[in-house]
């Protein structure tokens, strides 16, 4: 027996023209809503910018409070602070007594430069020194025999003078006894006066003839004196003709072949200090004026055993820019590491200086590209060209004075897409 179901109960009824209408009015609306929405979306991305780039191509960094450390690393190699070249003191041969690499000592003869030249010079030199000492021994000889005639002079003028005063009292006293006459009173006066006369001239005479004499003497003795000092100018000359190592070191270079004929003030060889290092490092020319003599560094050196950090200090910064760098030099302040060769390389820090507690960002191609006066700040995921201030850098990070605040978020690279854009729509946010 089977079940009837209500198909025979069912009839269809016809739609009504006014819901039929409704409803297409709701599926064009619900259309219109959604072309809408299209196109607001559309307009606020071209609001954003004409044009949006992947994140993927930027890199973005984020604004924080800290500590800014100026710092400067660089890799740096190995320099004698000592490494004089060694040149010849006049033309002629030179002999070599060592080879580079050698170890020396002090005043060690390092070569020998043979100049007959200068030897004959030096002989001649010396014979004429020889001669004009003989004349100022005359002169001296000469001038003794002077003052012993002039100071016989004197002493006879002196007898004579007490011989007539002697003449001139006793013919006194025969006047007065009536034995001679007046006459011979007043001639005994008059040999007087002469004999005074006589003896004022002498000692005259013996005072300037002393003069005159060494005046001779002295004159002769600075002539002898002068042609001493060229001897021993050339004697010095002549010594040096041996190039002697001025401290203990290392022979680093020879720049002659052995027994070669040289000119004068020729290089011969360089000696190394062994002693003393110091490391050369390059330093971009952007930081080169904040590097001042005596500023703190620290040498990292790789050297086995006794490897490490050590302390150092700025001794030299060079005045001139080659290719965008500046030289300076560093050198160790307590000990050096052991087994440093010259330019062996060694990697370097210097720590200009310390912001505490300042806002910093990380330093990239953005500084450069607004000059520091502008950079990009996200706002959701649109890129926003703001007006920044900066302050001081370092290698890794830039201070930041005005412009953004802890927290934003700036494009630290690859602004360089946006042109002049005030708004660039980031994609992959």
């Amino acid at each position: 027996m089977s079940i009837r179901d209500t198909s025979a109960q069912d009839r269809t009824l016809a739609t009504p023209a006014a819901t039929a209408k409704r409803r297409r009015w709701l599926v064009a609306g619900a259309l219109a809503l959604g072309l809408g929405g299209a196109i607001v979306a559309t307009l606020s991305a071209w609001n954003a910018g004409g044009r949006s780039v992947d994140a993927k191509r930027l890199r973005i960094a984020e604004v924080r409070r800290g500590d800014l450390v100026r710092d400067l690393s660089a890799e740096g190699r190995v320099i004698s602070a000592n490494s004089p070249t060694l040149y010849t003191i006049a033309a002629g041969t030179v002999t070599l007594q060592v080879v580079a690499g050698d170890v020396v000592k002090k005043d060690q003869a390092l070569a020998e430069i043979d100049s007959p030249e200068l030897r004959s010079r030096l002989a001649q030199e010396e014979a004429t020194l020889a001669s004009l000492e003989a004349e100022a021994a005359r002169a001296e000889l000469d001038g003794e025999l002077t003052r012993a005639n002039a100071r016989k002079l004197l002493d006879q003028a002196t007898v004579d003078r007490t011989a007539a005063v002697r003449d001139l009292e006793r013919n006194r006293r025969a006047y007065e006894g009536g034995a001679v006459a007046q006459v011979d009173v007043a001639r005994a006066q008059d040999q007087l006066k002469k004999a005074e006369l006589a003896l004022a001239a002498a000692q005259q005479e013996f005072t300037l003839q002393g003069r005159g004499a060494g005046i001779d003497s002295r004159n002769k003795r600075l002539q002898a004196d002068r042609q001493r000092a060229v001897v021993a100018e050339l004697q010095r000359q002549v010594d040096a003709l041996t190039l002697r190592a001025p401290f203990d070191g290392q022979i680093g270079q020879l720049m002659i072949a052995q027994r070669a004929n040289v000119a004068a003030n020729a290089p011969v060889l360089s000696l190394v200090d062994l002693s003393v290092f110091e490391v050369e490092i390059k330093v971009p020319e952007s930081f080169a004026r904040d590097l001042g003599i005596g500023i703190p560094a620290e040498i990292v050196a790789n050297t086995g055993a006794g490897g490490g950090t050590f302390a150092a200090a700025i001794s030299a910064v060079s005045p001139e820019v080659v290719n965008g760098e500046v030289a300076a030099r560093l050198r160790f302040k307590d000990t050096q590491p052991p087994g440093l060769r010259q330019n062996q390389r060694l990697s370097a820090r210097i720590v200009m200086d310390t912001r505490r507690d300042v806002l910093n960002v990380e330093r990239g191609p953005f500084l450069e590209q607004g000059g520091g006066q502008s950079a990009y700040v996200m706002d959701g995921d649109i890129a926003v060209k703001r007006r920044i201030r900066t302050g001081v850098s370092s290698l890794g990070a830039v201070e930041i004075l005005d412009g953004a605040n802890a927290g934003d978020r700036i494009v630290v690279s690859g602004s360089d897409q946006f042109g002049d854009a005030e708004r660039i729509r980031i994609s992959g946010e």
